[in-house]
Protein backbone atom coordinates (compact mmCIF):
# COMPACT_ATOMS: atom_id res chain seq x y z
CA UNK A 1 0.00 0.00 0.00
CA UNK A 2 1.20 3.26 -0.92
CA UNK A 3 1.79 6.44 1.48
CA UNK A 4 -1.25 8.21 3.00
CA UNK A 5 -1.41 11.85 3.27
CA UNK A 6 -3.51 13.99 5.34
CA UNK A 7 -3.38 17.59 7.83
CA UNK A 8 -4.55 17.74 10.89
CA UNK A 9 -4.83 20.46 13.65
CA UNK A 10 -3.26 19.77 16.76
CA UNK A 11 -5.39 20.12 19.74
CA UNK A 12 -4.66 21.19 23.25
CA UNK A 13 -3.58 18.02 24.73
CA UNK A 14 -1.79 16.99 21.46
CA UNK A 15 -4.63 15.03 19.73
CA UNK A 16 -3.82 14.07 16.17
CA UNK A 17 -7.61 13.19 14.55
CA UNK A 18 -6.90 11.27 11.74
CA UNK A 19 -8.89 8.51 10.86
CA UNK A 20 -7.96 7.98 7.48
CA UNK A 21 -3.94 7.44 8.63
CA UNK A 22 -5.34 5.08 10.92
CA UNK A 23 -7.18 3.37 9.68
CA UNK A 24 -4.60 3.35 6.69
CA UNK A 25 -2.15 2.18 9.49
CA UNK A 26 -4.53 -0.61 11.08
CA UNK A 27 -3.77 0.86 14.53
CA UNK A 28 -6.74 -0.19 16.79
CA UNK A 29 -7.03 1.49 20.23
CA UNK A 30 -4.42 0.32 22.90
CA UNK A 31 -2.01 -0.22 19.61
CA UNK A 32 1.24 0.41 21.66
CA UNK A 33 3.53 2.38 19.76
CA UNK A 34 6.98 4.08 19.86
CA UNK A 35 7.63 8.62 19.48
CA UNK A 36 10.70 9.67 18.50
CA UNK A 37 12.41 12.70 16.83
CA UNK A 38 14.77 13.00 14.22
CA UNK A 39 15.58 15.82 12.66
CA UNK A 40 12.67 17.90 13.13
CA UNK A 41 10.08 15.29 12.50
CA UNK A 42 8.24 13.00 14.69
CA UNK A 43 8.46 9.52 13.99
CA UNK A 44 5.33 6.95 15.19
CA UNK A 45 6.29 3.49 14.75
CA UNK A 46 4.13 0.39 16.07
CA UNK A 47 5.99 -0.82 18.66
CA UNK A 48 5.19 -3.99 21.25
CA UNK A 49 7.28 -2.25 23.84
CA UNK A 50 6.52 0.89 23.39
CA UNK A 51 5.83 3.38 26.08
CA UNK A 52 3.02 5.58 24.33
CA UNK A 53 -0.47 3.57 23.01
CA UNK A 54 -3.75 4.45 20.12
CA UNK A 55 -6.72 6.09 22.60
CA UNK A 56 -9.58 4.37 23.29
CA UNK A 57 -11.38 6.67 20.95
CA UNK A 58 -8.68 4.90 18.09
CA UNK A 59 -6.13 8.67 17.90
CA UNK A 60 -2.59 9.34 18.43
CA UNK A 61 -2.03 11.91 21.02
CA UNK A 62 1.03 13.38 21.05
CA UNK A 63 2.65 13.78 24.92
CA UNK A 64 3.46 17.11 26.31
CA UNK A 65 7.56 16.09 25.62
CA UNK A 66 7.00 15.43 22.18
CA UNK A 67 4.96 18.68 21.26
CA UNK A 68 8.14 20.41 22.88
CA UNK A 69 10.68 18.69 20.88
CA UNK A 70 9.36 19.82 18.21
CA UNK A 71 7.91 23.06 19.19
CA UNK A 72 4.22 22.43 18.71
CA UNK A 73 1.00 23.92 20.25
CA UNK A 74 -2.58 23.67 20.73
CA UNK A 75 -3.66 25.05 17.02
CA UNK A 76 -0.63 24.26 15.45
CA UNK A 77 -1.34 22.40 11.87
CA UNK A 78 0.87 19.05 11.25
CA UNK A 79 1.29 17.15 8.08
CA UNK A 80 0.96 13.13 8.22
CA UNK A 81 2.33 10.80 6.43
CA UNK A 82 1.55 7.23 6.91
CA UNK A 83 3.14 4.14 5.36
CA UNK A 84 1.68 1.25 6.34
CA UNK A 85 3.77 -0.85 4.62
CA UNK A 86 6.32 0.04 7.32
CA UNK A 87 3.80 0.39 10.44
CA UNK A 88 5.09 4.15 10.74
CA UNK A 89 3.71 7.51 10.74
CA UNK A 90 6.01 10.12 10.08
CA UNK A 91 4.20 13.66 11.60
CA UNK A 92 5.95 16.89 9.82
CA UNK A 93 5.43 19.94 12.13
CA UNK A 94 5.15 23.68 10.55
CA UNK A 95 9.09 24.58 11.16
CA UNK A 96 9.76 21.11 8.95
CA UNK A 97 7.58 21.79 6.69
CA UNK A 98 9.19 25.61 6.05
CA UNK A 99 12.50 23.91 5.52
CA UNK A 100 11.67 21.46 2.83
CA UNK A 101 9.53 23.82 1.33
CA UNK A 102 12.05 26.84 1.23
CA UNK A 103 14.45 24.25 -0.56
CA UNK A 104 12.09 23.24 -2.70
CA UNK A 105 11.30 26.46 -3.94
CA UNK A 106 14.83 27.20 -4.37
CA UNK A 107 15.78 24.17 -6.48
CA UNK A 108 13.10 25.14 -8.51
CA UNK A 109 13.52 28.71 -8.60
CA UNK A 110 17.07 29.01 -8.31
CA UNK A 111 18.61 31.36 -5.63
CA UNK A 112 19.20 30.30 -2.05
CA UNK A 113 16.05 30.54 -0.23
CA UNK A 114 16.91 27.85 2.24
Amino acid sequence: MSTVYGLVTLDSRGRVADRTAMKALGWAPGRRLDIREHRGLIIVAADQQGVFAVTKEGHLRLPAVVRHWCGLTAGDRVFLAAEPDASRLVVHPPAALDAMIAQAHAAALGGDRA
